[in-house]
């Protein structure tokens, strides 16, 4: 009998102010260009993505929840700052809307490293792009308007705002007409655990 799969991620959730002004962003530039085609993430959906696996056996949700547990304890709480507007790629049809992180004292990268270590000591492939942490706003799914809808949203920008870190999550993802929508399957709280 085949193990049934989950689609699954580990990431950092936004609080609630800064996922509020990025939806309010997304929002303007949906109503200004309401004839792209494009899918827009719900505001609550909104999360930086540390980790994609994909598809995994149900059965492995254990290991990454173990690995996602023990990078967190290796890692202290930190801050980032969410500013800048790009798109992605940077040459031909933009596909991808993006807000930028900006990760001063590095501790999102501390945390990326250890959780890509963890997840490969229990079996979990090791992503092989370099770590570019972004917030995406949109996916455009034609190229009509995607050009001056991506200049547009560059040249607005995003003002910056600066929020803490404290847990990593580990999300299930489930793909449906309205859009994906997540599940946290644990919490993990940023630094070493305290005893009892």
């Amino acid at each position: 009998m085949n193990d049934q799969e989950v689609r699954v991620f580990c990431a950092v959730e936004l609080p609630p102010e800064a996922r509020a002004r990025a939806a309010a962003h997304a929002a303007d530039l949906r109503a200004r260009f309401k004839e792209v085609r494009a899918s827009w993430p719900r505001a609550e959906g909104l999360h930086l993505t540390l980790k994609f696996l994909g598809e995994i056996e149900e059965a492995r949700v254990a290991l990454l929840t173990a690995a996602a547990a023990r990078a967190a304890e290796m890692c202290e709480p930190f801050g980032l700052t969410i500013e800048g507007a790009g798109a992605f790629p940077q040459r031909g049809a933009p596909r991808v809307l993006w807000l930028g992180v900006t990760d001063a004292a590095g501790g999102l990268v501390r945390l990326h490293g250890r959780l890509e270590a963890e997840c490969a000591g229990s079996g979990f492939k090791r992503e092989e792009r370099p770590f570019h942490p972004h917030l995406t706003l949109a996916r455009l799914r034609a190229p009509q308007g995607a050009r001056a809808l991506a200049q547009f949203h560059q040249e607005a920008g995003f003002e910056a705002i600066d929020f803490p870190v404290t847990e990593l999550v580990v999300m299930r993802s489930e793909l449906g007409p309205g859009g994906s929508r997540y599940t946290p399957l644990s919490r993990h709280r940023l630094g070493p655990r305290q005893s009892p």
